[in-house]
């Protein structure tokens, strides 16, 4: 019986491999969410954008500041949004995205043809951790140096100084020894400083010790004190003040700190100091026993550090089952949803916070409850739509 080509041949009739038809579903699948994700992005940055232009303008219009150097101030603190903006993006990058192929039954098709609901959001689950990674990268590396080059930039319009000022009047605090430095001034080359005063936990009062110099330097990791006052309260209250003006006095930087580190807002802010300092920091309060509300206010800080990137990953898990039952409703509907959802996400997370810095729940658990609630929500809004 002969044979007829393409009638009947199962070699030029067999479908396409099954691991190119997939490539294919996931590239169709990211093409829909990648575009309201990038629009989202850029929307938030431009809101942040305008909401601190607002507050600038003020120094640009009446003050005679520089517009390049607004400008900098500015484009420098645009990267401390960036715990808010990728969740957002996220969230409403898949109700659009996701809410479109609902919309026009492709999902259904999708799932007719027998491909699985977990193996359609497959890609847009591992790109919600992949925007995730990215947002702690940001707020890791790059937020803290921008952070503080927009500070430092700021006081520059404040002072009307030519050269980028170091902050004035900088406190510090050794939670190794219990010492509180205070720097009312520092020249330019970073190193030098002027009216430092050290206060210094007494061992034999219940009344700090103070060390006042008019002058100081920084060499290496210790503060060399010139022309000194040691200042010490005796137990029955009296003031006993010595003059070391004969010799330097060598105090170690908190931590072991160098002279960057030490003058840098971004190393010593909370909010802007990477983990690794945070946490450091999180140790010495431990080991010396300091404790209160001042330690937890650093483990929920540094909770946050992660949780919030993380949120990411959790607003598709949220998203997709939402988009998918409520995406034939229209874009409206996801728009709205996209800021209820941020509404209700960080409004948990604030009334976490609340309890964490009070003692009320654990600092870590408070940071991760947002995420912990949210992501079971979205789990099981996934399960059922996968049945």
């Amino acid at each position: 019986m002969a044979a007829y080509p393409g009638v009947g041949t199962p070699t030029l009739t067999r479908a396409a491999p099954p691991r190119l038809r997939l490539r294919i579903l996931d590239g169709y699948v990211l093409r829909e969410v990648a575009a309201p994700f990038g629009f989202a992005l850029a929307a938030f940055f431009l809101f942040w954008f305008a909401n601190i232009f607002v507050l600038a303008a003020d120094y640009l219009v009446n003050k005679g500041a520089p517009f390049w150097l607004v400008m900098r101030f500015l484009v420098f603190r645009m990267p401390q949004a960036t715990p808010l903006a990728f969740p957002f993006a996220c969230l409403f990058g898949t109700l659009l995205g996701f809410g479109r192929l609902a919309a026009d039954n492709e999902i259904n098709a999708m799932r007719t043809s027998g491909v699985s609901f977990f193996r359609i959001i497959r890609l847009p689950l591992i790109a919600g951790v992949a925007v995730a990674l990215g947002s702690f990268w940001i707020n890791e590396n790059l937020a803290p140096a921008a952070t503080e080059l927009s500070t430092r930039s700021f006081y520059q319009i404040l002072y009307r100084s030519q050269t980028l000022p170091i902050e004035p009047n900088i406190f510090r605090a050794d939670p190794s020894t219990g010492n509180m430095f205070y720097i009312q001034s520092v020249a330019a080359d970073g190193k030098t400083m002027q009216n430092v005063q050290i206060y210094e936990p007494a061992r034999t009062s219940p009344y700090v010790q103070v060390l006042t110099a008019k002058s100081a330097r920084i060499e290496g990791t210790e503060i060399v004190l010139k022309s000194a006052i040691q200042t010490r309260i005796n137990a029955d209250g009296q003031i006993n003040a010595i003059d070391v003006t004969a010799k330097e006095l060598r105090i170690s930087l908190p931590m072991g700190d160098n002279g960057q580190n030490f003058l840098s807002s971004s190393m010593n802010d909370t909010w802007t100091m990477d983990t690794k300092r945070l946490r450091k920091e999180i140790d010495f309060r431990k080991e010396t026993g300091q404790g209160g509300s001042d330690l937890a206010g650093r483990q929920l800080t540094l909770a946050t550090r992660y949780a919030y990137p993380f949120a990411a990953f959790i607003a598709v898990i949220l998203a997709v089952p939402l988009s998918v039952k409520f995406g034939k409703h229209g874009r409206v509907l996801g728009i709205v949803l996209s800021i209820v959802g941020l509404f209700v996400y960080y409004g948990m997370a604030a009334l976490a916070t609340a309890f964490g810095k009070n003692g009320a729940l654990n600092p870590y658990l408070a940071a991760w409850l947002p995420n912990i609630i949210t992501a079971a929500v979205g789990g099981i809004l996934v399960w059922r739509e996968d049945q």
